[in-house]
């Protein structure tokens, strides 16, 4: 497992602040009223470490700087289990549409002032949803072959393994094993700030866009890292993790609703 700690470099530039963030909210400031896709994340680790916002910066899209809590910004290396995948009004895909994934992600404001994240990787153990993805969300999903076992529960164990098949590079791996607390009575503003995120940013042709989401408020889960092996951080260009996370959480999980991206505009 790795040990240390990545800390911010106070030597760096400042980030330029732009117009000021939206608040951190536990709940989605407004629905999403025509919702295109459906998705149920389960039995969700969240590992979370402290980074330098302006080693940051240069990995976001056009328009968005990163998000900060504290003077920092955060990177995350989430797993799940996807649940039953659905486009508009169709039911779910009972095969296809359920798999295994392991995300790796930045906190980004737009310069229209709103938060959402960045996915530098998305790992899945489908083929197919990962070509689609790829060609028409414009997101980065790789083919990673991936086992669980176990549950988000309190007192009990889960662990989330894949190795990287395509299109690369091959070989980047992640194995994650912890062990479930009691529930957070009262997630406070960090907890909020690294699970309540409405949003997601990603370069398309014409620019950068917001893709909004919605779903109900986290259930979230004190949790123990009992083993990680990992280099999808790296792989994603992001700066490495040093040490351990500086906050882990467990979710059994939610679902969750995707409608459509709009581009994000100069707000001058």
């Amino acid at each position: 497992m790795t040990t240390g700690r990545t800390t911010p470099d106070r030597g760096t530039a400042p980030v330029p602040a732009g117009v000021a963030p939206e608040p951190v909210t536990p709940d989605p400031p407004a629905p999403v009223r025509h919702p295109l896709l459906h998705q149920y994340w389960a039995d969700v680790v969240f590992l979370h470490w402290r980074a330098d916002p302006a080693a940051v910066a240069p990995l976001l899209p056009p328009r968005t700087r990163p998000d900060v809590h504290d003077g920092v910004t955060w990177i995350g290396l989430v797993h799940f289990r996807m649940r039953r995948l659905s486009f508009g009004p169709l039911p779910g895909l009972p095969w296809l549409g359920s798999f295994a994934e392991t995300n790796v992600r930045l906190y980004s404001v737009d310069d229209e002032g709103r938060r959402g994240v960045v996915f530098r990787s998305l790992d899945a153990d489908r083929m197919l949803p990962v070509l689609a993805a790829r060609g028409v969300a414009a997101l980065p999903y790789d083919w990673s072959p991936s086992t669980v076992s176990g549950r988000v529960a309190e007192g009990e164990e889960i662990a989330y393994s894949s190795v990287r098949r395509f299109p690369g590079p091959r070989g980047a791996h992640a194995r994650t094993r912890v062990r479930t607390g009691a529930p957070l009575t009262g997630p406070g503003d960090l907890e909020h700030f690294l699970t309540a995120r409405w949003a997601l940013h990603t370069r398309r042709p014409l620019g950068t866009v917001r893709w909004r989401n919605d779903h109900p408020r986290w259930p979230l889960h004190h949790a123990e890292l009992l083993d990680l092996d990992e280099d999808l951080v790296a792989a994603a260009g992001a700066p490495p993790p040093s040490g351990p996370p500086d906050s882990v959480l467990t979710s059994p999980g939610l679902p969750v609703r995707f409608g459509g991206w709009r581009r994000v505009r100069d707000p001058r």
